[in-house]
């Protein structure tokens, strides 16, 4: 997902770490068991396509670590999944994890394919088999899948109940985000969403509280979501019944302004019709690159990574950056954004919310109790607003960027729980 000459996203999370690592005066030991996944596993999927012939997919699976519990991931089925981009966010779900405080390590899966082009049946094959080729290393207490870019509740399902075939049992907690019908959890859905608005919301009275410029009521703070997925969709009708004023979004297609703000359950029913949000009524079109550039208060990458970049980062404008995308900035770009006094509330911090509904769901399908939405959402906010205050305080104390003291917390907590191992 990085365009030719950028750096690969596995070696931006490895140089994230190495700066952190140096901060903290990271143990050797510990440093190096860190810096590298655990285990690496790519797999070969067969698939007998609609029209008779066979198609063989690659997929991987990537556990970074598993010292505070099992590893924890999602699957991505996209064109250009590749393991590097796989073992990256492996490594930032084991810095996610620890963020927010629940006992699991980081993993991540993806499969090199357009589920776009896939029929239904096509769809369901390559789940079922891509869930057949991981089993061997997966399990309740190993490694508990979910999922990511380019899968849902409906691949979820199908591969729990493969899993299920082979095991010979029913075993609802080895997969999240599955429907609420197969023992999903409620709120699930718009967890990551609900967990990002949470963490703003934490921020938004911070910066009042230390006088910082809070300009105008939060209510009124103007916003520009760059991604119209489940995650940006999700957060902008959230911020948009919130009272913020949306006033740019984007999809794959390109984007649309309209500096008096988008009413977006039009916007969703102009999509649903039409497939993007470009050309909806009373708005001008603009690029994807150009959304990052507006002058906004808020900016919300939720599309892939690395959006913000050196070349462009000198060009934000927003005062907050909330990155519900996986590495939206690299590293250089963050320099600059700290430099120009931008608080940028980093992926392992703003986008846990969806990893935290997962280990609720986990919980639930273990001890067979469930829960309604707004037990799930009351315990999600207390999560995220803790985690947000842990971060700051760190990020205050160390005169670091949120970004570095995240990373610190995580790391700090994973280290901890190696040391109590190796012992």
């Amino acid at each position: 997902m990085n365009s030719a000459g950028a750096i690969n996203p596995f070696e931006l999370a490895q140089k994230q770490f190495d700066d952190v690592a140096q901060l903290m005066n990271l143990d050797k030991g510990i440093y190096s068991i860190l810096r590298e996944p655990k285990r690496c596993v790519e797999v070969k999927i067969p698939v007998k396509m609609d029209n008779g012939s066979i198609k063989v997919f690659t997929g991987y699976r990537v556990q970074h670590n598993d010292s505070l519990g099992p590893f924890k991931g999602g699957i991505r089925f996209h064109k250009d999944v590749s393991l590097e981009e796989v073992k990256a966010l492996a490594m930032w779900m084991t810095w996610k994890c620890a963020v927010v405080g629940i006992p699991f390590g980081g993993g991540k899966g993806g499969v090199i394919v357009n589920p776009k082009e896939l029929s239904k049946a096509e769809l369901e094959k390559l789940s079922r088999g891509y869930i057949r080729a991981i089993q061997p290393i997966i399990g309740v207490y190993i490694d508990v899948p979910a999922p990511d870019v380019g899968t849902d509740a409906q691949v979820m399902a199908w591969m729990l109940d493969e899993y299920e075939k082979i095991i010979g049992k029913k075993a609802p907690a080895i997969i999240t985000g599955k429907p609420v019908e197969m023992f999903g959890s409620k709120g699930r859905e718009l967890a990551t969403s609900l967990g990002g608005l949470f963490v703003l919301e934490s921020a938004l009275k911070k910066i009042k509280k230390t006088g910082g410029k809070s300009g105008k009521d939060a209510k009124q703070k103007t916003v520009a979501v760059q991604g119209f997925g489940n995650v940006g969709h999700g957060f902008a009708k959230l911020v948009h019944n919130a009272g913020f004023k949306i006033v740019a979004v984007s999809d794959s297609k390109g984007g649309i302004y309209s500096e008096s703000g988008l009413d977006i359950n039009a916007l969703t029913e102009h999509k649903q019709k039409t497939g993007s949000v470009i050309n909806f009524e009373n708005t001008r079109n603009i690029t994807n690159d150009e959304i990052l550039e507006l002058e906004v208060d808020i900016l919300v990458p939720a599309a892939l990574e690395e959006q913000i970049t050196e070349e462009n980062a000198d060009r934000i404008k927003a005062k907050i950056v909330l990155e519900l995308a996986n590495g939206p900035t690299t590293i250089k770009a963050d320099d600059i954004l700290a430099q120009k006094a931008i608080l940028v509330i980093p992926d392992i911090l703003a986008n846990s919310g969806g990893v935290a509904v997962s280990y609720f769901e986990w919980l639930q399908n273990r001890r067979k109790k469930y829960w309604e939405e707004e037990k799930v959402n009351k315990k999600l906010s207390k999560l995220m607003k803790k985690a947000f205050d842990e971060v700051y305080k760190i990020s205050q104390e160390r005169n670091v960027s949120m970004r570095k003291a995240a990373d610190i917390f995580a790391v700090q907590k994973v280290a901890e729980a190696i040391k109590k191992e190796i012992q």
